[in-house]
């Protein structure tokens, strides 16, 4: 074997590792999102005398929270769109919409958690609450890291690295564990708050 071709088969195999160490992330995240939908569901009943989830719940408020996190994927692909056509310019632009939007959702659930707490309806009130602000509060951590993750890419750019394939890579892992929170968001919607409020 030459030289270029050892240097292109420990490439390929270095790309293998790293694509099969992202599915296995996304998998983990599957079972720990799966646990925390099932206790919640096994434990939303258990109110310990307070009122439930239907009397604190403000949907209108949630559906903007909603619609924050669900423009910031539109925006993200945008972005993406833009990194494919080697367009940074763009890119930055759309990058930066879906910071903004991914913080204003942050900052209303951020809210919301406030809210309860000085209510007296705080994690420690019952194990409904326990398992809502468990749930919801991983979830958010979640788009807090992917938000942080994103500014790293962003200022690795704005430095000056090359927009390459090795960077469109990080991009698109980025895009699919973006949506993937999207997806865990409609989830969390769906059973906590909408049929929470039935």
């Amino acid at each position: 074997m030459t030289t270029n071709t050892l240097e292109h088969h420990h490439h390929h195999d270095a790309d293998s590792t790293d694509v099969f160490g992202f599915w296995m992330y996304i998998m983990t995240d599957c079972v720990l999102f799966g646990t925390l939908f099932a206790t919640y569901i096994v434990m939303k009943g258990n109110l310990f005398g307070g009122p439930s989830l239907k009397h604190l719940i403000e949907l209108p408020y949630v559906l903007g929270e909603t619609m924050f996190l669900l423009v910031s994927n539109l925006t993200y692909g945008l972005a993406m769109l833009a990194l494919y056509r080697r367009k940074k310019g763009p890119m930055l632009f759309w990058l930066i919409l879906t910071v903004i939007t991914g913080l204003g959702f942050v900052s209303m659930e951020v809210r919301e958690f406030i809210n309860l707490y000085l209510t007296g309806h705080g994690p420690q009130t019952s194990g409904a609450m326990s398992a809502f602000f468990t749930l919801v509060g991983t979830h958010g951590l979640h788009v807090s890291v992917g938000l942080f993750w994103m500014l790293i890419l962003m200022i690795q750019v704005c430095a000056g690295f090359n927009v390459d394939n090795n960077m469109q890579r990080r991009f698109t892992y980025l895009g699919l564990f973006w949506n993937f929170l999207d997806i865990v968001w409609i989830f969390v919607f769906t059973v906590v708050y909408l049929m929470g409020v039935l």
